[in-house]
């Protein structure tokens, strides 16, 4: 059953994530006995990413054998699939508790909008900001650790410390516009809507090179 807790602010989006990635670099998955259903879904979003960004580092070695790369290559396809699912089940979440989509068909393939008169339609849609947060996030503490590492002239210290603080104003100017859309959503004055993304190279039902393959191995 879903909660009625609120909606989650930006600055409490901050903290959940700093937090995960203060505590385990956001690598533990998040226990579901301890936040609301949209807050379990925007901390394993958060979870599906920080994953991600650990096996694109790790994709980019030189010194491992290929089969290593294609092994981290299919668990980033695993992990931006799951972090795009995670996304589209925050937004669903967040419209439900709206009230600006139709539950019967929220988790379908053509969820039905249910927006009130005259409200806006805004581009992006309020689940899709807080993935870019949950990036942005990682971002964050990566470039944090680079102004405090001590393996590196003072020159590479300084230059992150500027990055730091352009990706710190970037998350705060984010953080601004979500608060903005929810809020306007909540008065009535806009909306999103729940979008799908349909990966289809990750679906062998569509993507032509695997169903070459299945043919190939069902003849």
């Amino acid at each position: 059953m879903t909660s009625i807790a609120p909606l989650p602010a930006s600055k409490e989006l901050a903290q959940l994530h700093d937090q995960a990635l203060q505590d385990h670099d956001g690598l533990q998955e998040p226990p579901v006995d301890q936040v609301d259903e949209l807050r379990l879904w925007i901390a394993r979003n958060h979870f599906y990413n920080s994953k991600l960004w650990a096996e694109e580092d790790l994709a980019r070695r030189t010194q491992v054998t290929d089969s290593e790369i294609a092994a981290n290559k299919r668990a980033i396809d695993r992990y931006n699939q799951a972090r795009n699912d995670a996304t589209e089940r925050v937004d669903e979440l967040m419209l439900l508790r709206l009230g600006l989509v139709d539950a019967q068909s929220a988790r379908s393939d053509t969820p039905r909008s249910l927006a009130p008169t005259g409200a806006r339609l805004n581009s992006e849609t309020a689940g899709t900001i807080m993935d870019r947060l949950s990036i942005l996030a990682l971002k964050i503490h990566a470039m944090r650790r680079q102004v405090e590492r001590r393996d590196v002239d003072e020159s590479h210290r300084s230059s992150s410390r500027a990055k730091l603080g352009q990706l710190l104003q970037q998350r705060e100017d984010l953080g601004s516009c979500l608060d903005a859309l929810l809020a306007d959503a909540a008065a009535g004055r806009a909306f999103f809507k729940v979008y799908r993304q349909f990966k289809m190279y990750n679906d062998p039902r569509f993507n032509p090179a695997l169903v070459a393959e299945a043919a190939a191995a069902g003849g």
